[in-house]
């Protein structure tokens, strides 16, 4: 994978309020951006991408409103590569790679099994005023 080598040729954010509906319409953004991207909907890690990006919305949704309204999402897409995160302004920063030991059938432990299974990354991100973060996914096409 380049993702961190050099910036992705495709890219889309997509700003939601942070309820219920927004799982739905991150994935629904996600199949469209893909398909119009040429990223084949059969390829073992697009559906997977898709699980990984509804369990991260579906988080901040749970667990970031208050004090995040929106949730917005990064999607990106290389030749090699789909990348995208999850970014709302709740100050906790999730331990990605302990998920498994703290809640072994929580939807972080679901994200981490995925993606590490495909290959992939997770990297939580702070924002630079420490009051919210951005989960950043990597799979490899």
């Amino acid at each position: 994978m380049n993702a961190l080598l050099e910036p992705l040729p495709h890219r889309h954010v997509l700003t939601l309020p942070t309820e219920p509906s927004a799982v739905r319409l991150a994935r629904e953004t996600a199949e469209q951006a893909f398909a119009e991207w040429g990223v084949n909907a059969n390829h073992p890690s697009v559906g997977p991408a898709l699980l990984i990006l509804s369990e991260l919305v579906t988080n901040s949704v749970r667990h970031a409103a208050p004090p995040s309204e929106q949730v917005t999402v990064i999607y990106s897409a290389g030749a090699d590569c789909l990348a995208f995160a999850v970014h709302d302004r709740h100050p906790h920063q999730p331990l990605l790679s302990g998920a498994a030991a703290v809640n072994p059938s929580g939807g972080l432990a679901t994200v981490m099994e995925l993606t590490t299974g495909l290959g992939g990354t997770a990297v939580v991100r702070g924002d630079s005023d420490d009051r919210g973060k951005s989960i950043w996914i990597t799979l490899p096409l």
